[in-house]
């Protein structure tokens, strides 16, 4: 079939994009590497937009969090990704977290039965020298290509680690000990309160278990690794543990709001463990990033209260992601300013989290869908959060200094008039985003789904 755009890459960010395209009538051959021969060191099988580090998209609230209005932007722009998504929610407080196996198989599924999408199982080298093209292949692009990225802008691509948490099996958990609660009682979606499984910990088996991380046997880097920084949205448990005894416990492993029923008190530490499929028997460990060697995992997690008995579904690791400097390569509509015909979206880019990945493949897409018709896309406002995540990518960051970058309030013009308390202007951000959006779909003839 003749095609009207290539898209290298079947994440999220690229399926987004093809699927954007797709529906905007462009023909599109959407070449992923997985299933012709070739794999990365995270993933595990074939399908499309497979999610290898958790399952979460994090916070679904649109009126107070940066995270939650970015989907509500994509679900209006009909975004493929979030209505996956939403399809295939498990309970995780005000988080939106999905069945991953079948998120997977639905986005593959509704992709490749489109009459615009070819999906080839093919691994791409070289950047295409004519058409449009979007390279969205993600943190862990294939060597030839990262070399033909590299050698076209004629800089190196920058690079960091990304760390995968481990995956309790439901039924070795002793919820003699543990308990269901989410903090403060929350319970945005009905599910009573109860989505985070929770093992308290005292002072005494905290500090061994701090003891524990930091002695523990971890992953030995290669030479060329060393010096690669972390992200620090993703930063190992063990590596936290290493900034002092009490980091952990005013991070992920605090106690707050969670009241243990055996005591009636907050612990002093605890370890949460969120629903990750939709038949509630696998559980993941939140926050519990590592690099510690497989058997140092299960020796020391088993230290835990609760999980003496653990057994892993899978358990945690380590990969190189890298990511291009976009704001210095890049222009305002995500075009390789030495290469005009591409385009690059996703984590490739150095947006970070799953949900911007896709929101960048479904900007990306848009533009290319302009270009073709010969039209010009109107600028997003920097306003809404697709605007503000597109504005750091292609400028708005210090290029010398660039790193990975979740959405947040901080990448958004700040707000004019008096000065309000936190949580207002969270709310003030928000409205203002959406009347942004509304103008913008009106400037764009678009229509709100």
């Amino acid at each position: 079939m003749a095609y009207d755009l290539h898209i290298i890459g079947g994440g999220l960010a690229g399926t987004e994009a093809a699927w954007q395209a797709a529906e905007a009538g462009l023909k599109v051959r959407l070449s992923e590497m997985r299933g012709g021969g070739d794999t990365t060191p995270a993933h595990e099988s074939d399908r499309l937009a497979e999610m290898v580090c958790s399952n979460s998209f994090r916070s679904d609230d649109a009126e107070n969090n940066a995270v939650g209005l970015l989907h509500q932007e994509m679900r209006r722009l009909g975004s493929l990704i979030m209505a996956c998504a939403d399809a295939h929610r498990v309970p995780a407080g005000s988080a939106l977290a999905v069945d991953r196996e079948a998120f997977a198989a639905e986005v593959t599924s509704r992709v490749a039965a489109h009459s615009n999408i070819t999906v080839v199982r093919e691994r791409i080298d070289t950047l295409p020298s004519d058409g449009l093209a979007i390279v969205a292949t993600g943190p862990l692009t294939a060597p030839g290509l990262a070399e033909a990225v590299a050698n076209k802008t004629g800089t190196g691509a920058l690079a960091f680690f990304d760390a995968i948490a481990p995956i309790v099996h439901k039924d070795s958990i002793d919820m003699s000990v543990c308990w269901f609660q989410s903090r403060w009682d929350k319970d945005p979606i009905g599910s009573g309160g109860k989505d985070y499984i929770n093992c308290p910990m005292t002072k005494e088996q905290y500090e061994a278990f701090v003891v524990a991380l930091n002695e523990g046997e971890k992953t030995e880097f290669k030479d060329w690794e060393k010096d690669t920084p972390y992200f620090e949205g993703c930063m190992p448990i063990e590596v936290m543990a290493s900034r002092g005894v009490d980091t952990l416990r005013f991070g992920p492993m605090k106690g707050v709001g969670l009241d243990d029923p055996r005591t009636g008190r907050w612990p002093h530490a605890v370890v949460q463990l969120r629903q990750d499929n939709a038949l509630g028997t696998l559980w993941n460990m939140v926050g519990f990033q590592t690099k510690l060697k497989h058997g140092e995992q299960v020796r020391i997690f088993r230290t835990i209260p609760g999980l003496e008995n653990a057994e892993f579904a899978r358990l945690g690791g380590i990969h190189r992601n890298s990511f291009i400097k976009s704001p210095e390569l890049l222009d305002g509509e995500l075009r390789l300013r030495t290469q005009p015909n591409v385009r690059f979206a996703g984590q490739i880019t150095g947006c970070e989290g799953y949900v911007e990945s896709a929101a960048i493949g479904l900007v990306a897409a848009r533009f290319a869908v302009a270009e073709k018709r010969g039209e010009r896309l109107p600028a997003l406002p920097p306003e809404t959060a697709l605007g503000a995540l597109l504005a750091h990518i292609t400028g708005g960051a210090d290029a010398d200094t660039y790193q990975p970058m979740n959405i947040n309030f901080g990448l958004m013009p700040p707000l004019e008039g008096p000065k309000t308390k936190k949580a207002d202007r969270k709310k003030l951000y928000t409205s203002r985003a959406r009347v942004a959006l509304d103008s913008w779909l009106d400037e764009t003839a678009g229509v709100p789904a």
